[in-house]
């Protein structure tokens, strides 16, 4: 009996959970997809990927993950796989997060085609990000790198990003790459020493500076590298003899007041450039006047991104007048920053200079309804082509819905709307949702989320979207809808062109929730402005 069950029991653990099935694999891609693609709290902060840009990041990573994973499998071809299925499971996580972080691809480019150009042979680029991420030393360089020191080769664009170089890595890239700059057009140097102590950062920087000085580049990135002051001062040489850049980026790189002032400094010429990005830094104030000059001194600016940096009233005022000069600008991202009533007014008087205007993210910006209404006022009549407006989080509501509805008539090109994170409530809601009901045919994505929204304005945008070919996703998440009101917004969408597959998820809705009552906010902004007044005459006394 013993020893049945000894020869029986191996056999119970003989199952393979590796390879994954065709089926199984299409089916992560596409859940990835889903996920990328769906507003979230990075999205809040990052951008949204549209459906296609997400299934293209979703398809590559399951590739990356899946060879990974076979691989380490190979290793242990007697286990059962369990731990290849765990591996493939964490890379995709850490790989999707990295994809949520980085934001949508600029649209900006192909709108403007050089007709002249040919597009890059793939023997032009030179790329070693793929795969996962890692330390790189001297030995693997050499080998990792020999392409780049073959007679002949044609490579004008190279990407380092992903992979950290130490010392000895650098020292064999250093060379190599002064070997070939005069052929280079691109360079990204993006998250390329993570992990390294500082010390060794700035040298490993330094080295790549030297080696790349008088490049004539168009492209430039040297994002993800916590630069501060010292990492920017690390890079003057090859700053300082840059002339025809075209696009820089510098995003989540620690760009204190300091370092915006060096980075002004360092760049001889900005006429050319045509994409500035400096997202997620902690550029305060006092650094946005760096930037700004910066932005003066770039009249060809097509898209510019300066979110999440920190950056208040006066720095936000000084970036709105000195964007009046960048008249052929046509995204402009500003997203997650103090900016406040006051530079929410500067920034509607230049509104009206930017006549090429696509996509304009302006949400998290305690813009209120004085501020918005000022901008909404100037798009009517400065921006009726654009393409994607985002206002989430600017304490927008009902009072501001009639401007904004009028704006929103003027605006039949609108692919994507956001005014999530509002208090519109079901008075403004009417309001708005009526503007979008006629015309607005390429209208794709509309999130009224977080708004204090209940059954009446749940239903009113979802007549607004029911009929629009090609219409998305309908975000009403989060707000104070009824059961009753989910199933007639469920039947309004079944009964229009569209399904019931564009709503969003509905797990934040809480169907027992209720609005504030108008007056009771009323009389607590009454009670701020009281108290507002009084802090207003405080004066802090000093100790003797």
């Amino acid at each position: 009996m013993d020893s049945t069950k000894q020869d029986f029991q191996p056999r119970t653990f003989s199952i393979k959970l590796w390879p994954p099935s065709e089926s199984t694999r299409l089916m992560l891609v596409e859940r990835m997809t889903k996920n990328l693609s769906t507003e979230s709290i990075f999205s809040r902060k990052y951008g949204l990927l549209g459906k296609e840009e997400a299934h293209d990041n979703a398809k590559r990573i399951e590739e990356v993950c899946f060879a990974s994973a076979d691989e380490h499998f190979k290793e242990e071809p007697d286990g059962d796989g369990s731990s290849a299925v765990q591996l493939y499971a964490k890379e995709t996580s850490k790989l999707m997060l990295e994809v949520l972080k980085r934001g949508p691809r600029t649209t900006v480019e192909p709108e403007v085609p050089v007709a002249d150009t040919p597009l890059e042979p793939a023997d032009s680029v030179f790329d070693i990000s793929g795969g996962k991420r890692a330390f790189i030393e001297a030995d693997e360089a050499k080998e990792l790198l020999s392409p780049l020191i073959k007679p002949g080769n044609a490579y004008k664009r190279i990407c380092f990003s992903n992979r950290s170089f130490g010392i000895g890595a650098a020292n064999v890239a250093g060379p190599i790459l002064e070997s070939i700059k005069k052929q280079l057009t691109e360079v990204d140097i993006s998250d390329f020493v993570a992990g390294r102590p500082e010390d060794e950062a700035l040298d490993v920087m330094r080295i790549f500076s030297k080696a790349l000085e008088g490049a004539v580049l168009r492209y430039l990135n040297i994002s993800d590298n916590a630069l501060g002051e010292k990492g920017v001062r690390a890079f003057e040489e090859l700053l300082k003899s840059q002339d025809n850049l075209e696009e820089l980026y510098v995003m989540n790189d620690g760009i204190s007041e300091e370092a915006a002032q060096a980075l002004s400094e360092f760049i001889p010429s900005t006429e050319k450039l045509k994409i500035l990005h400096f997202h997620n830094n902690m550029t305060g104030d006092e650094g946005a006047m760096f930037i700004a000059e910066m932005v003066k001194r770039s009249p060809n600016l097509e898209s510019f991104r300066c979110s999440a940096t920190r950056i208040g009233s006066d720095g936000g005022v000084a970036l709105a007048e000195a964007l009046g000069t960048c008249t052929r600008l046509k995204k402009l991202d500003l997203r997650d920053n103090l900016f406040g009533v006051e530079a929410g007014l500067a920034l509607s008087k230049t509104l009206s200079k930017l006549p090429d205007l696509v996509e304009l993210y302006l949400s998290d910006l305690n813009l209120e309804n004085k501020g918005t209404v000022a901008i909404i006022n100037t798009l009517k009549q400065s921006a009726p082509q654009l393409e994607v407006l985002e206002m989430a989080g600017n304490e927008i509501n009902a009072k501001a819905s009639q401007a904004l509805a009028e704006c929103l008539t003027a605006m039949q090109s609108l692919k994507k709307l956001t005014l999530a994170e509002n208090e519109l409530k079901d008075d403004g809601a009417v309001v708005i949702a009526k503007s979008l009901e006629d015309g607005h045919q390429d209208l794709k994505e509309l999130d009224v989320s977080t708004n204090m929204l209940q059954r009446v304005g749940a239903r009113c945008f979802a007549q607004a979207i029911a009929n629009k070919p090609g219409f998305v996703q309908l975000n009403i998440n989060g707000n104070f809808i009824s059961d009753e009101g989910i199933d007639e917004v469920k039947d309004i969408l079944k009964s229009g062109e569209n399904s019931v597959e564009v709503l969003g998820p509905l797990d934040e809705n809480d169907p027992e929730g209720e609005a504030e009552d108008d007056e009771e906010e009323e009389e607590e902004e009454e009670d701020d402005g009281e108290l507002d007044s009084k802090l207003q005459s405080l004066k802090v006394e000093q100790d003797d």
